[in-house]
């Protein structure tokens, strides 16, 4: 039966009237449970943000970041403990996600391992079409190898491999994997797609001749640097001329894809996925503790949060990086969940080179050690 718009509002009303009946319990130093109805989390939120010492502190640092990158740095904190507060400057939209997307791909696989339909010693046959662009060492394997649906997330996770990841994608299908964000997020979420489909949908609109190329061709275009020599691979590649290409410069292809809500975010959305990760609630503990830490130890992360903030901070995180665009999301002393963890998300845009975007993040994770995190235990 489908639910009228009136029956949503008022069923969000109230959601909203519980998430205020709950805020003294903020100010008495205990922090209410996250919601998924991102309605009574803002108000959750916005007590929060209210009664926390370090919030404005945290945020006259970051606008600091921001305005010292070229282009936009969106963040997202939120601090449990005895000083809880939300610090929301990712400016109430969704934000490209690029790799960060392996998390609910992994929580997706694991929650089917756990309902017993998949098995972590199942595996998975590599196909020639499985091979897509990136990180990690599957390129280099041949099609017919079998890996476990463990080893798969391994790589995804820790070596941020997209080929593993599509595999996973694959797997469980994106229509499963859509539906299955939308009711642990409660929404804000745009569509999941594989990172295969990524490099369709940004190089379709250029030629309607690269729908028809097959995705080694896709591969090959890692050979060639980014920007015109890319175009210019991608021409050769279609058997077209550079001006047949619908393409001023390779930065206008994509950020007409990033225009659209695929693989996009908003930051407290993404926020509420890592809230009830880490709080035990969309897996077991097996498999909870399998995703935090293949988070700990990704390959990807040292010049960004973590080279800014103290030594073995336990921090399980993610990035992800794609032309212009820049990630890093994850939480800062996990175990403690909703007793002491910070949920911390990052993502910067427009930037002119990756390094600029590095340094805000490696400043973030010094403000956050400076203004939230309290080696006491707070």
């Amino acid at each position: 039966m489908t639910t009228r718009p009136h029956a949503r509002r008022t069923q969000r009303f109230f959601s909203v009237l519980l998430a205020v009946a709950l805020l003294p319990a903020c100010r008495g130093g205990e922090t209410p449970p996250a919601t998924d109805d991102p309605a009574a989390q803002s108000a959750v939120d916005a007590a929060l943000q209210a009664d926390a010492p370090w919030v404005a502190a945290l945020g006259t640092r970051v606008a600091a970041l921001d305005d010292a990158m070229p282009g936009r740095f969106g963040v997202y904190v939120r601090h449990y403990g005895a000083q809880p507060g939300t610090l929301d400057r990712g400016d109430d939209r969704a934000w490209y996600l690029s790799s960060t997307i392996k998390i609910p791909v992994a929580i997706a696989v694991l929650e089917q391992v756990d309902a017993g339909t998949l098995s972590l010693d199942e595996t998975l046959t590599l196909a020639q079409t499985d091979f897509v662009d990136g990180s990690g060492d599957m390129l280099e394997h041949k099609p017919g190898e079998t890996f476990s649906i463990a080893t798969l997330l391994e790589k995804s996770l820790r070596d941020s491999d997209s080929t593993a990841t599509d595999m996973l994608i694959r797997k469980v299908g994106e229509d499963h994997l859509n539906a299955r964000i939308r009711d642990w997020t409660g929404g804000g979420f745009g569509p999941i797609t594989t990172i295969l489909q990524v490099r369709y949908d940004a190089y379709g609109p250029v030629h309607p001749g690269v729908a028809q190329l097959d995705n080694m061709a896709i591969v090959r275009l890692r050979n060639a640097d980014a920007g015109e020599p890319r175009l210019q691979a991608l021409a050769q590649a279609l058997g077209v001329s550079r001006a047949d290409l619908d393409a001023d410069t390779l930065e206008s292809v994509f950020d007409a894809y990033y225009r659209s809500d695929r693989n996009t975010a908003t930051l407290p959305a993404f926020a509420t996925l890592l809230d009830r990760l880490a709080a035990g609630e969309l897996l077991s503990a097996d498999s909870t503790r399998r995703v935090l830490d293949h988070m700990r130890a990704i390959s990807t992360g040292d010049r960004r949060i973590s080279a800014g903030l103290p030594p073995d901070t336990d921090f399980a995180q993610k990035t992800g990086t794609q032309l212009r665009r820049a990630c890093n999301v994850g939480v800062i002393d996990p175990e403690r969940a909703r007793k002491g963890a910070t949920l911390v998300l990052a993502c910067a845009e427009d930037f002119d080179d990756i390094a600029q975007a590095e340094t805000a993040f490696q400043g973030l994770g010094r403000a956050l050690a400076e203004t939230v995190l309290d080696p006491e235990g707070g």
